[in-house]
């Protein structure tokens, strides 16, 4: 199934559609996540979205969730299933397509690399899985299930691991196509 997947990115890896698609990354990582969390804020500063807390405790967790408050949990839970599960597939779509493109000009057919353009398939995954324990959690307040808050801290990292992953692949295939004059290397 991934090397399907990694063959129908190089297929679909055209530069028009990479542009699109980055563009696309642009606007929800650049304004509509912002302005998501700025209205999640409610003119408190000590507010953020439990998918970008590192590393946090249970306590931590569920301190959070309690200052969203009830207007805030079911506005944080709104956003999680609508705006939070297309994010993750333009990035995925945006990350994947842009690795192929510049590794099919950085990188010879046969590299082992080239397997490496569905590293953003993990970071979908794990914030899908992420996403889902957001919601159930919002929705089980104010019960403070521990398991959950450690598995959300578990889905956060792997999350995160995979997209910079995905963004060391993305600078080296830049590097390396940069090096080959961005000329495919067929």
């Amino acid at each position: 199934m991934l090397q399907n997947l990694s063959h129908k990115f190089y297929q679909w890896a055209k530069g028009w559609l990479v542009l699109v698609l980055l563009a696309l990354d642009i606007f929800f990582a650049g304004f509509l996540m912002p302005l998501v969390g700025g209205l999640m804020q409610g003119g408190q500063g000590d507010i953020q979205p439990l998918d970008l807390m590192f590393f946090a405790t249970p306590d931590q967790t569920f301190d959070m969730i309690e200052k969203y408050g009830d207007a805030g949990r079911a506005f944080y839970r709104n956003v999680e299933l609508t705006v939070d599960i297309v994010y993750p597939i333009v990035y995925l779509f945006a990350f994947g397509l842009l690795i192929s493109w510049l590794f099919k000009r950085g990188f010879s057919p046969d590299s082992k690399m080239m397997k490496l353009n569905v590293m953003p398939l993990g970071a979908w995954f794990f914030d899908l899985l992420e996403n889902l324990n957001i919601v159930t959690l919002l929705a089980m307040h104010p019960a403070k299930p521990a398991f959950m808050a450690w598995l959300l801290m578990i889905l956060t990292t792997a999350k995160w691991l995979f997209a910079f992953a995905s963004i060391a692949l993305i600078l080296i295939g830049l590097a390396m196509a940069t090096r080959n004059g961005f000329r495919k290397q067929i």
